[in-house]
C-alpha cells in the first residue's frame, strides 16, 4: 500500500467523490429526495444558495476525522444483472435513514463519481481512461481512476491507511461494489495484524468464476474475494437458496461455510448464530465485515431489488444473527446492497419501495450504530 499524506487523501476525495446523494448524475429524477437529504445534512440555506459542495469539502477536513463510522455510497449498477436500478439505492436508503428518529452518529463522506457505463479500469484501454479523466476531472493529466469500482478501491485503501481505527458502512449499488471495499478492508486488516472474517448474507452464492467473461460482477465478487481471506474458512454465507448447485458443491470447491435459508428455518436463527460464533472463535477471529444483499430477505420484505426471491428470511432472523455476532466480535466494516427502489416485480403485492427501504434502514441502523460504538 502506497503511503500518502492526509492532505493528499482529502484532495483525492474532492476529485473523485461528490456530496451525499449526488452519486447518480441526474437533473430531475428523484430530485426531491436528493434535496431533502441535502437539506437535512447541510441546511436549507446551503441548498438554496448552492453551497452544498463548499460545505461538504470543508467537512472532509473538519468532520471526517472525528467520526468512528462513515457512510459511503457507490451508486453503480454496471456490475448487476439484467434487472438494473440498484444505482438509486444509496440516495433512497440515505433519505430513509435520515428521516428516521434514530441517532446514527456517523459522518456521510459522500458518493463515488460514477460514469454509469463503466465498471473497473482494468476493462478499459488507455485512450478511454484518458477521455474519461477529461469527463470526470476536466483533465487527462490527473492520474486518478475513472471507474466506480476502481475509485472505490482507491478511496478505501486511503481511508484505512489514514484512519486505521475507523469503519466504513457502504451503500450500494449492485453487489459488485462490495468487491473493492472488502478487498481494501481485508488488506488493511492484514497489515494491522488483525484476524477477520467475511459474513455474507445473500440469496445467491456470488461464487461464479466469471459472467460472460467478466470476472468482477454481482455474481462473481465473492469468488474474487476468497484469495484475500486468510483462509476460505474465514467466509460464512448465510441465507443461500437460489443456486444451480447444492451446498456440498460450493463448500467442497471453496472450503468455506454456507448456511442455507432452510437450515435457519429448521434449526432456528439463534442456534445458527451460536454455531457461527463458535466457528469463527475457533479461527481466532477478532473482527468481521458484514456484506448484506437485501435479497437474502423473502420478497415479502424486500421486493424492490433486482432479483427478489421467495423462501427467504424475515428481517428478524438476520438481525438476531448480527446481534449475536456483535456480542462476540467487533463489526468493523459493512455494506447494504442491491436495493433497487424504482424496480418492482409484477407479483410483488406489498407497497414498494417503502417496505424494502424501511427494512433495510432498520438493519443498516443496527450496523452503523454497532460500528460507531466500538
Amino acid at each position: 500500500m502506497s503511503t500518502q499524506s492526509r492532505n493528499e487523501f482529502i484532495s483525492k476525495c474532492k476529485h473523485y467523490l461528490v456530496p451525499p446523494g449526488e452519486g447518480v448524475f441526474t437533473v430531475h429524477t428523484a430530485k426531491d429526495k436528493r434535496d431533502n437529504l441535502q437539506k437535512k445534512l447541510f441546511g436549507a440555506e446551503a441548498l438554496a444558495q448552492n453551497k452544498i459542495r463548499d460545505i461538504w469539502e470543508q467537512s472532509l477536513t473538519s468532520t471526517l476525522p472525528l467520526s468512528k463510522c462513515v457512510i459511503f455510497g457507490i451508486a453503480s449498477d454496471c456490475g448487476g444483472g439484467i434487472q438494473r436500478g440498484a444505482n438509486w439505492g444509496p440516495l433512497f436508503l440515505r433519505e430513509t435513514l435520515i428521516s428516521s428518529k434514530d441517532e446514527l452518529n456517523a459522518y456521510d463522506v459522500g458518493d463515488v463519481r460514477v460514469i454509469p457505463h463503466l465498471l473497473h479500469d482494468k476493462y478499459l484501454n488507455d485512450e478511454t481512461i484518458a477521455k474519461c479523466r477529461i469527463g470526470l476531472y476536466q483533465s487527462d493529466k490527473i492520474n486518478l481512476p475513472v471507474s466506480p469500482l476502481s475509485i472505490a478501491y482507491d478511496f478505501a485503501q486511503g481511508f484505512h491507511e489514514q484512519f486505521p481505527s475507523k469503519s466504513i458502512f457502504m451503500i450500494g449499488g449492485d453487489h459488485s461494489v462490495s468487491y473493492p471495499m472488502v478487498r481494501a478492508y481485508l488488506e488493511a486488516k492484514k497489515a494491522q495484524g488483525k484476524k477477520v472474517a467475511l459474513v455474507h448474507f445473500d440469496a445467491h452464492t456470488d461464487l461464479s468464476n466469471d459472467r460472460l467473461g467478466i470476472d468482477i460482477c454481482f455474481g462473481t465478487w465473492t469468488s474474487q474475494i476468497v484469495p484475500f481471506l486468510e483462509t476460505p474458512q474465514h467466509l460464512v454465507q448465510i441465507g443461500i437458496r437460489s443456486t444451480a448447485k447444492d451446498r456440498n458443491h460450493w463448500e467442497q470447491k471453496f472450503g468455506h461455510t454456507q448456511i442455507w435459508a432452510q437450515e435457519i428455518f429448521d434449526r432456528g436463527a439463534s442456534a445458527v448464530a451460536d454455531e457461527i460464533v463458535a466457528k469463527l472463535k475457533s479461527l481466532d477471529v477478532e473482527e468481521i465485515y458484514i456484506s448484506f444483499d437485501i435479497d437474502v430477505l423473502d420478497k415479502e420484505y424486500a421486493g424492490a431489488t433486482g432479483t427478489p426471491e421467495s423462501g427467504g428470511l424475515s428481517p428478524h432472523e438476520p438481525m438476531l444473527i448480527m446481534q449475536t455476532l456483535f456480542e462476540n466480535f467487533k463489526i468493523t466494516g459493512a455494506d447494504m446492497v442491491e436495493i433497487a427502489p424504482l424496480v418492482k416485480g409484477a407479483d410483488i403485492k406489498q407497497m414498494e419501495p417503502e417496505t424494502t427501504l424501511m427494512v433495510a434502514a432498520s438493519l443498516s441502523t443496527f450496523l452503523i450504530q454497532a460500528m460507531g460504538s466500538q
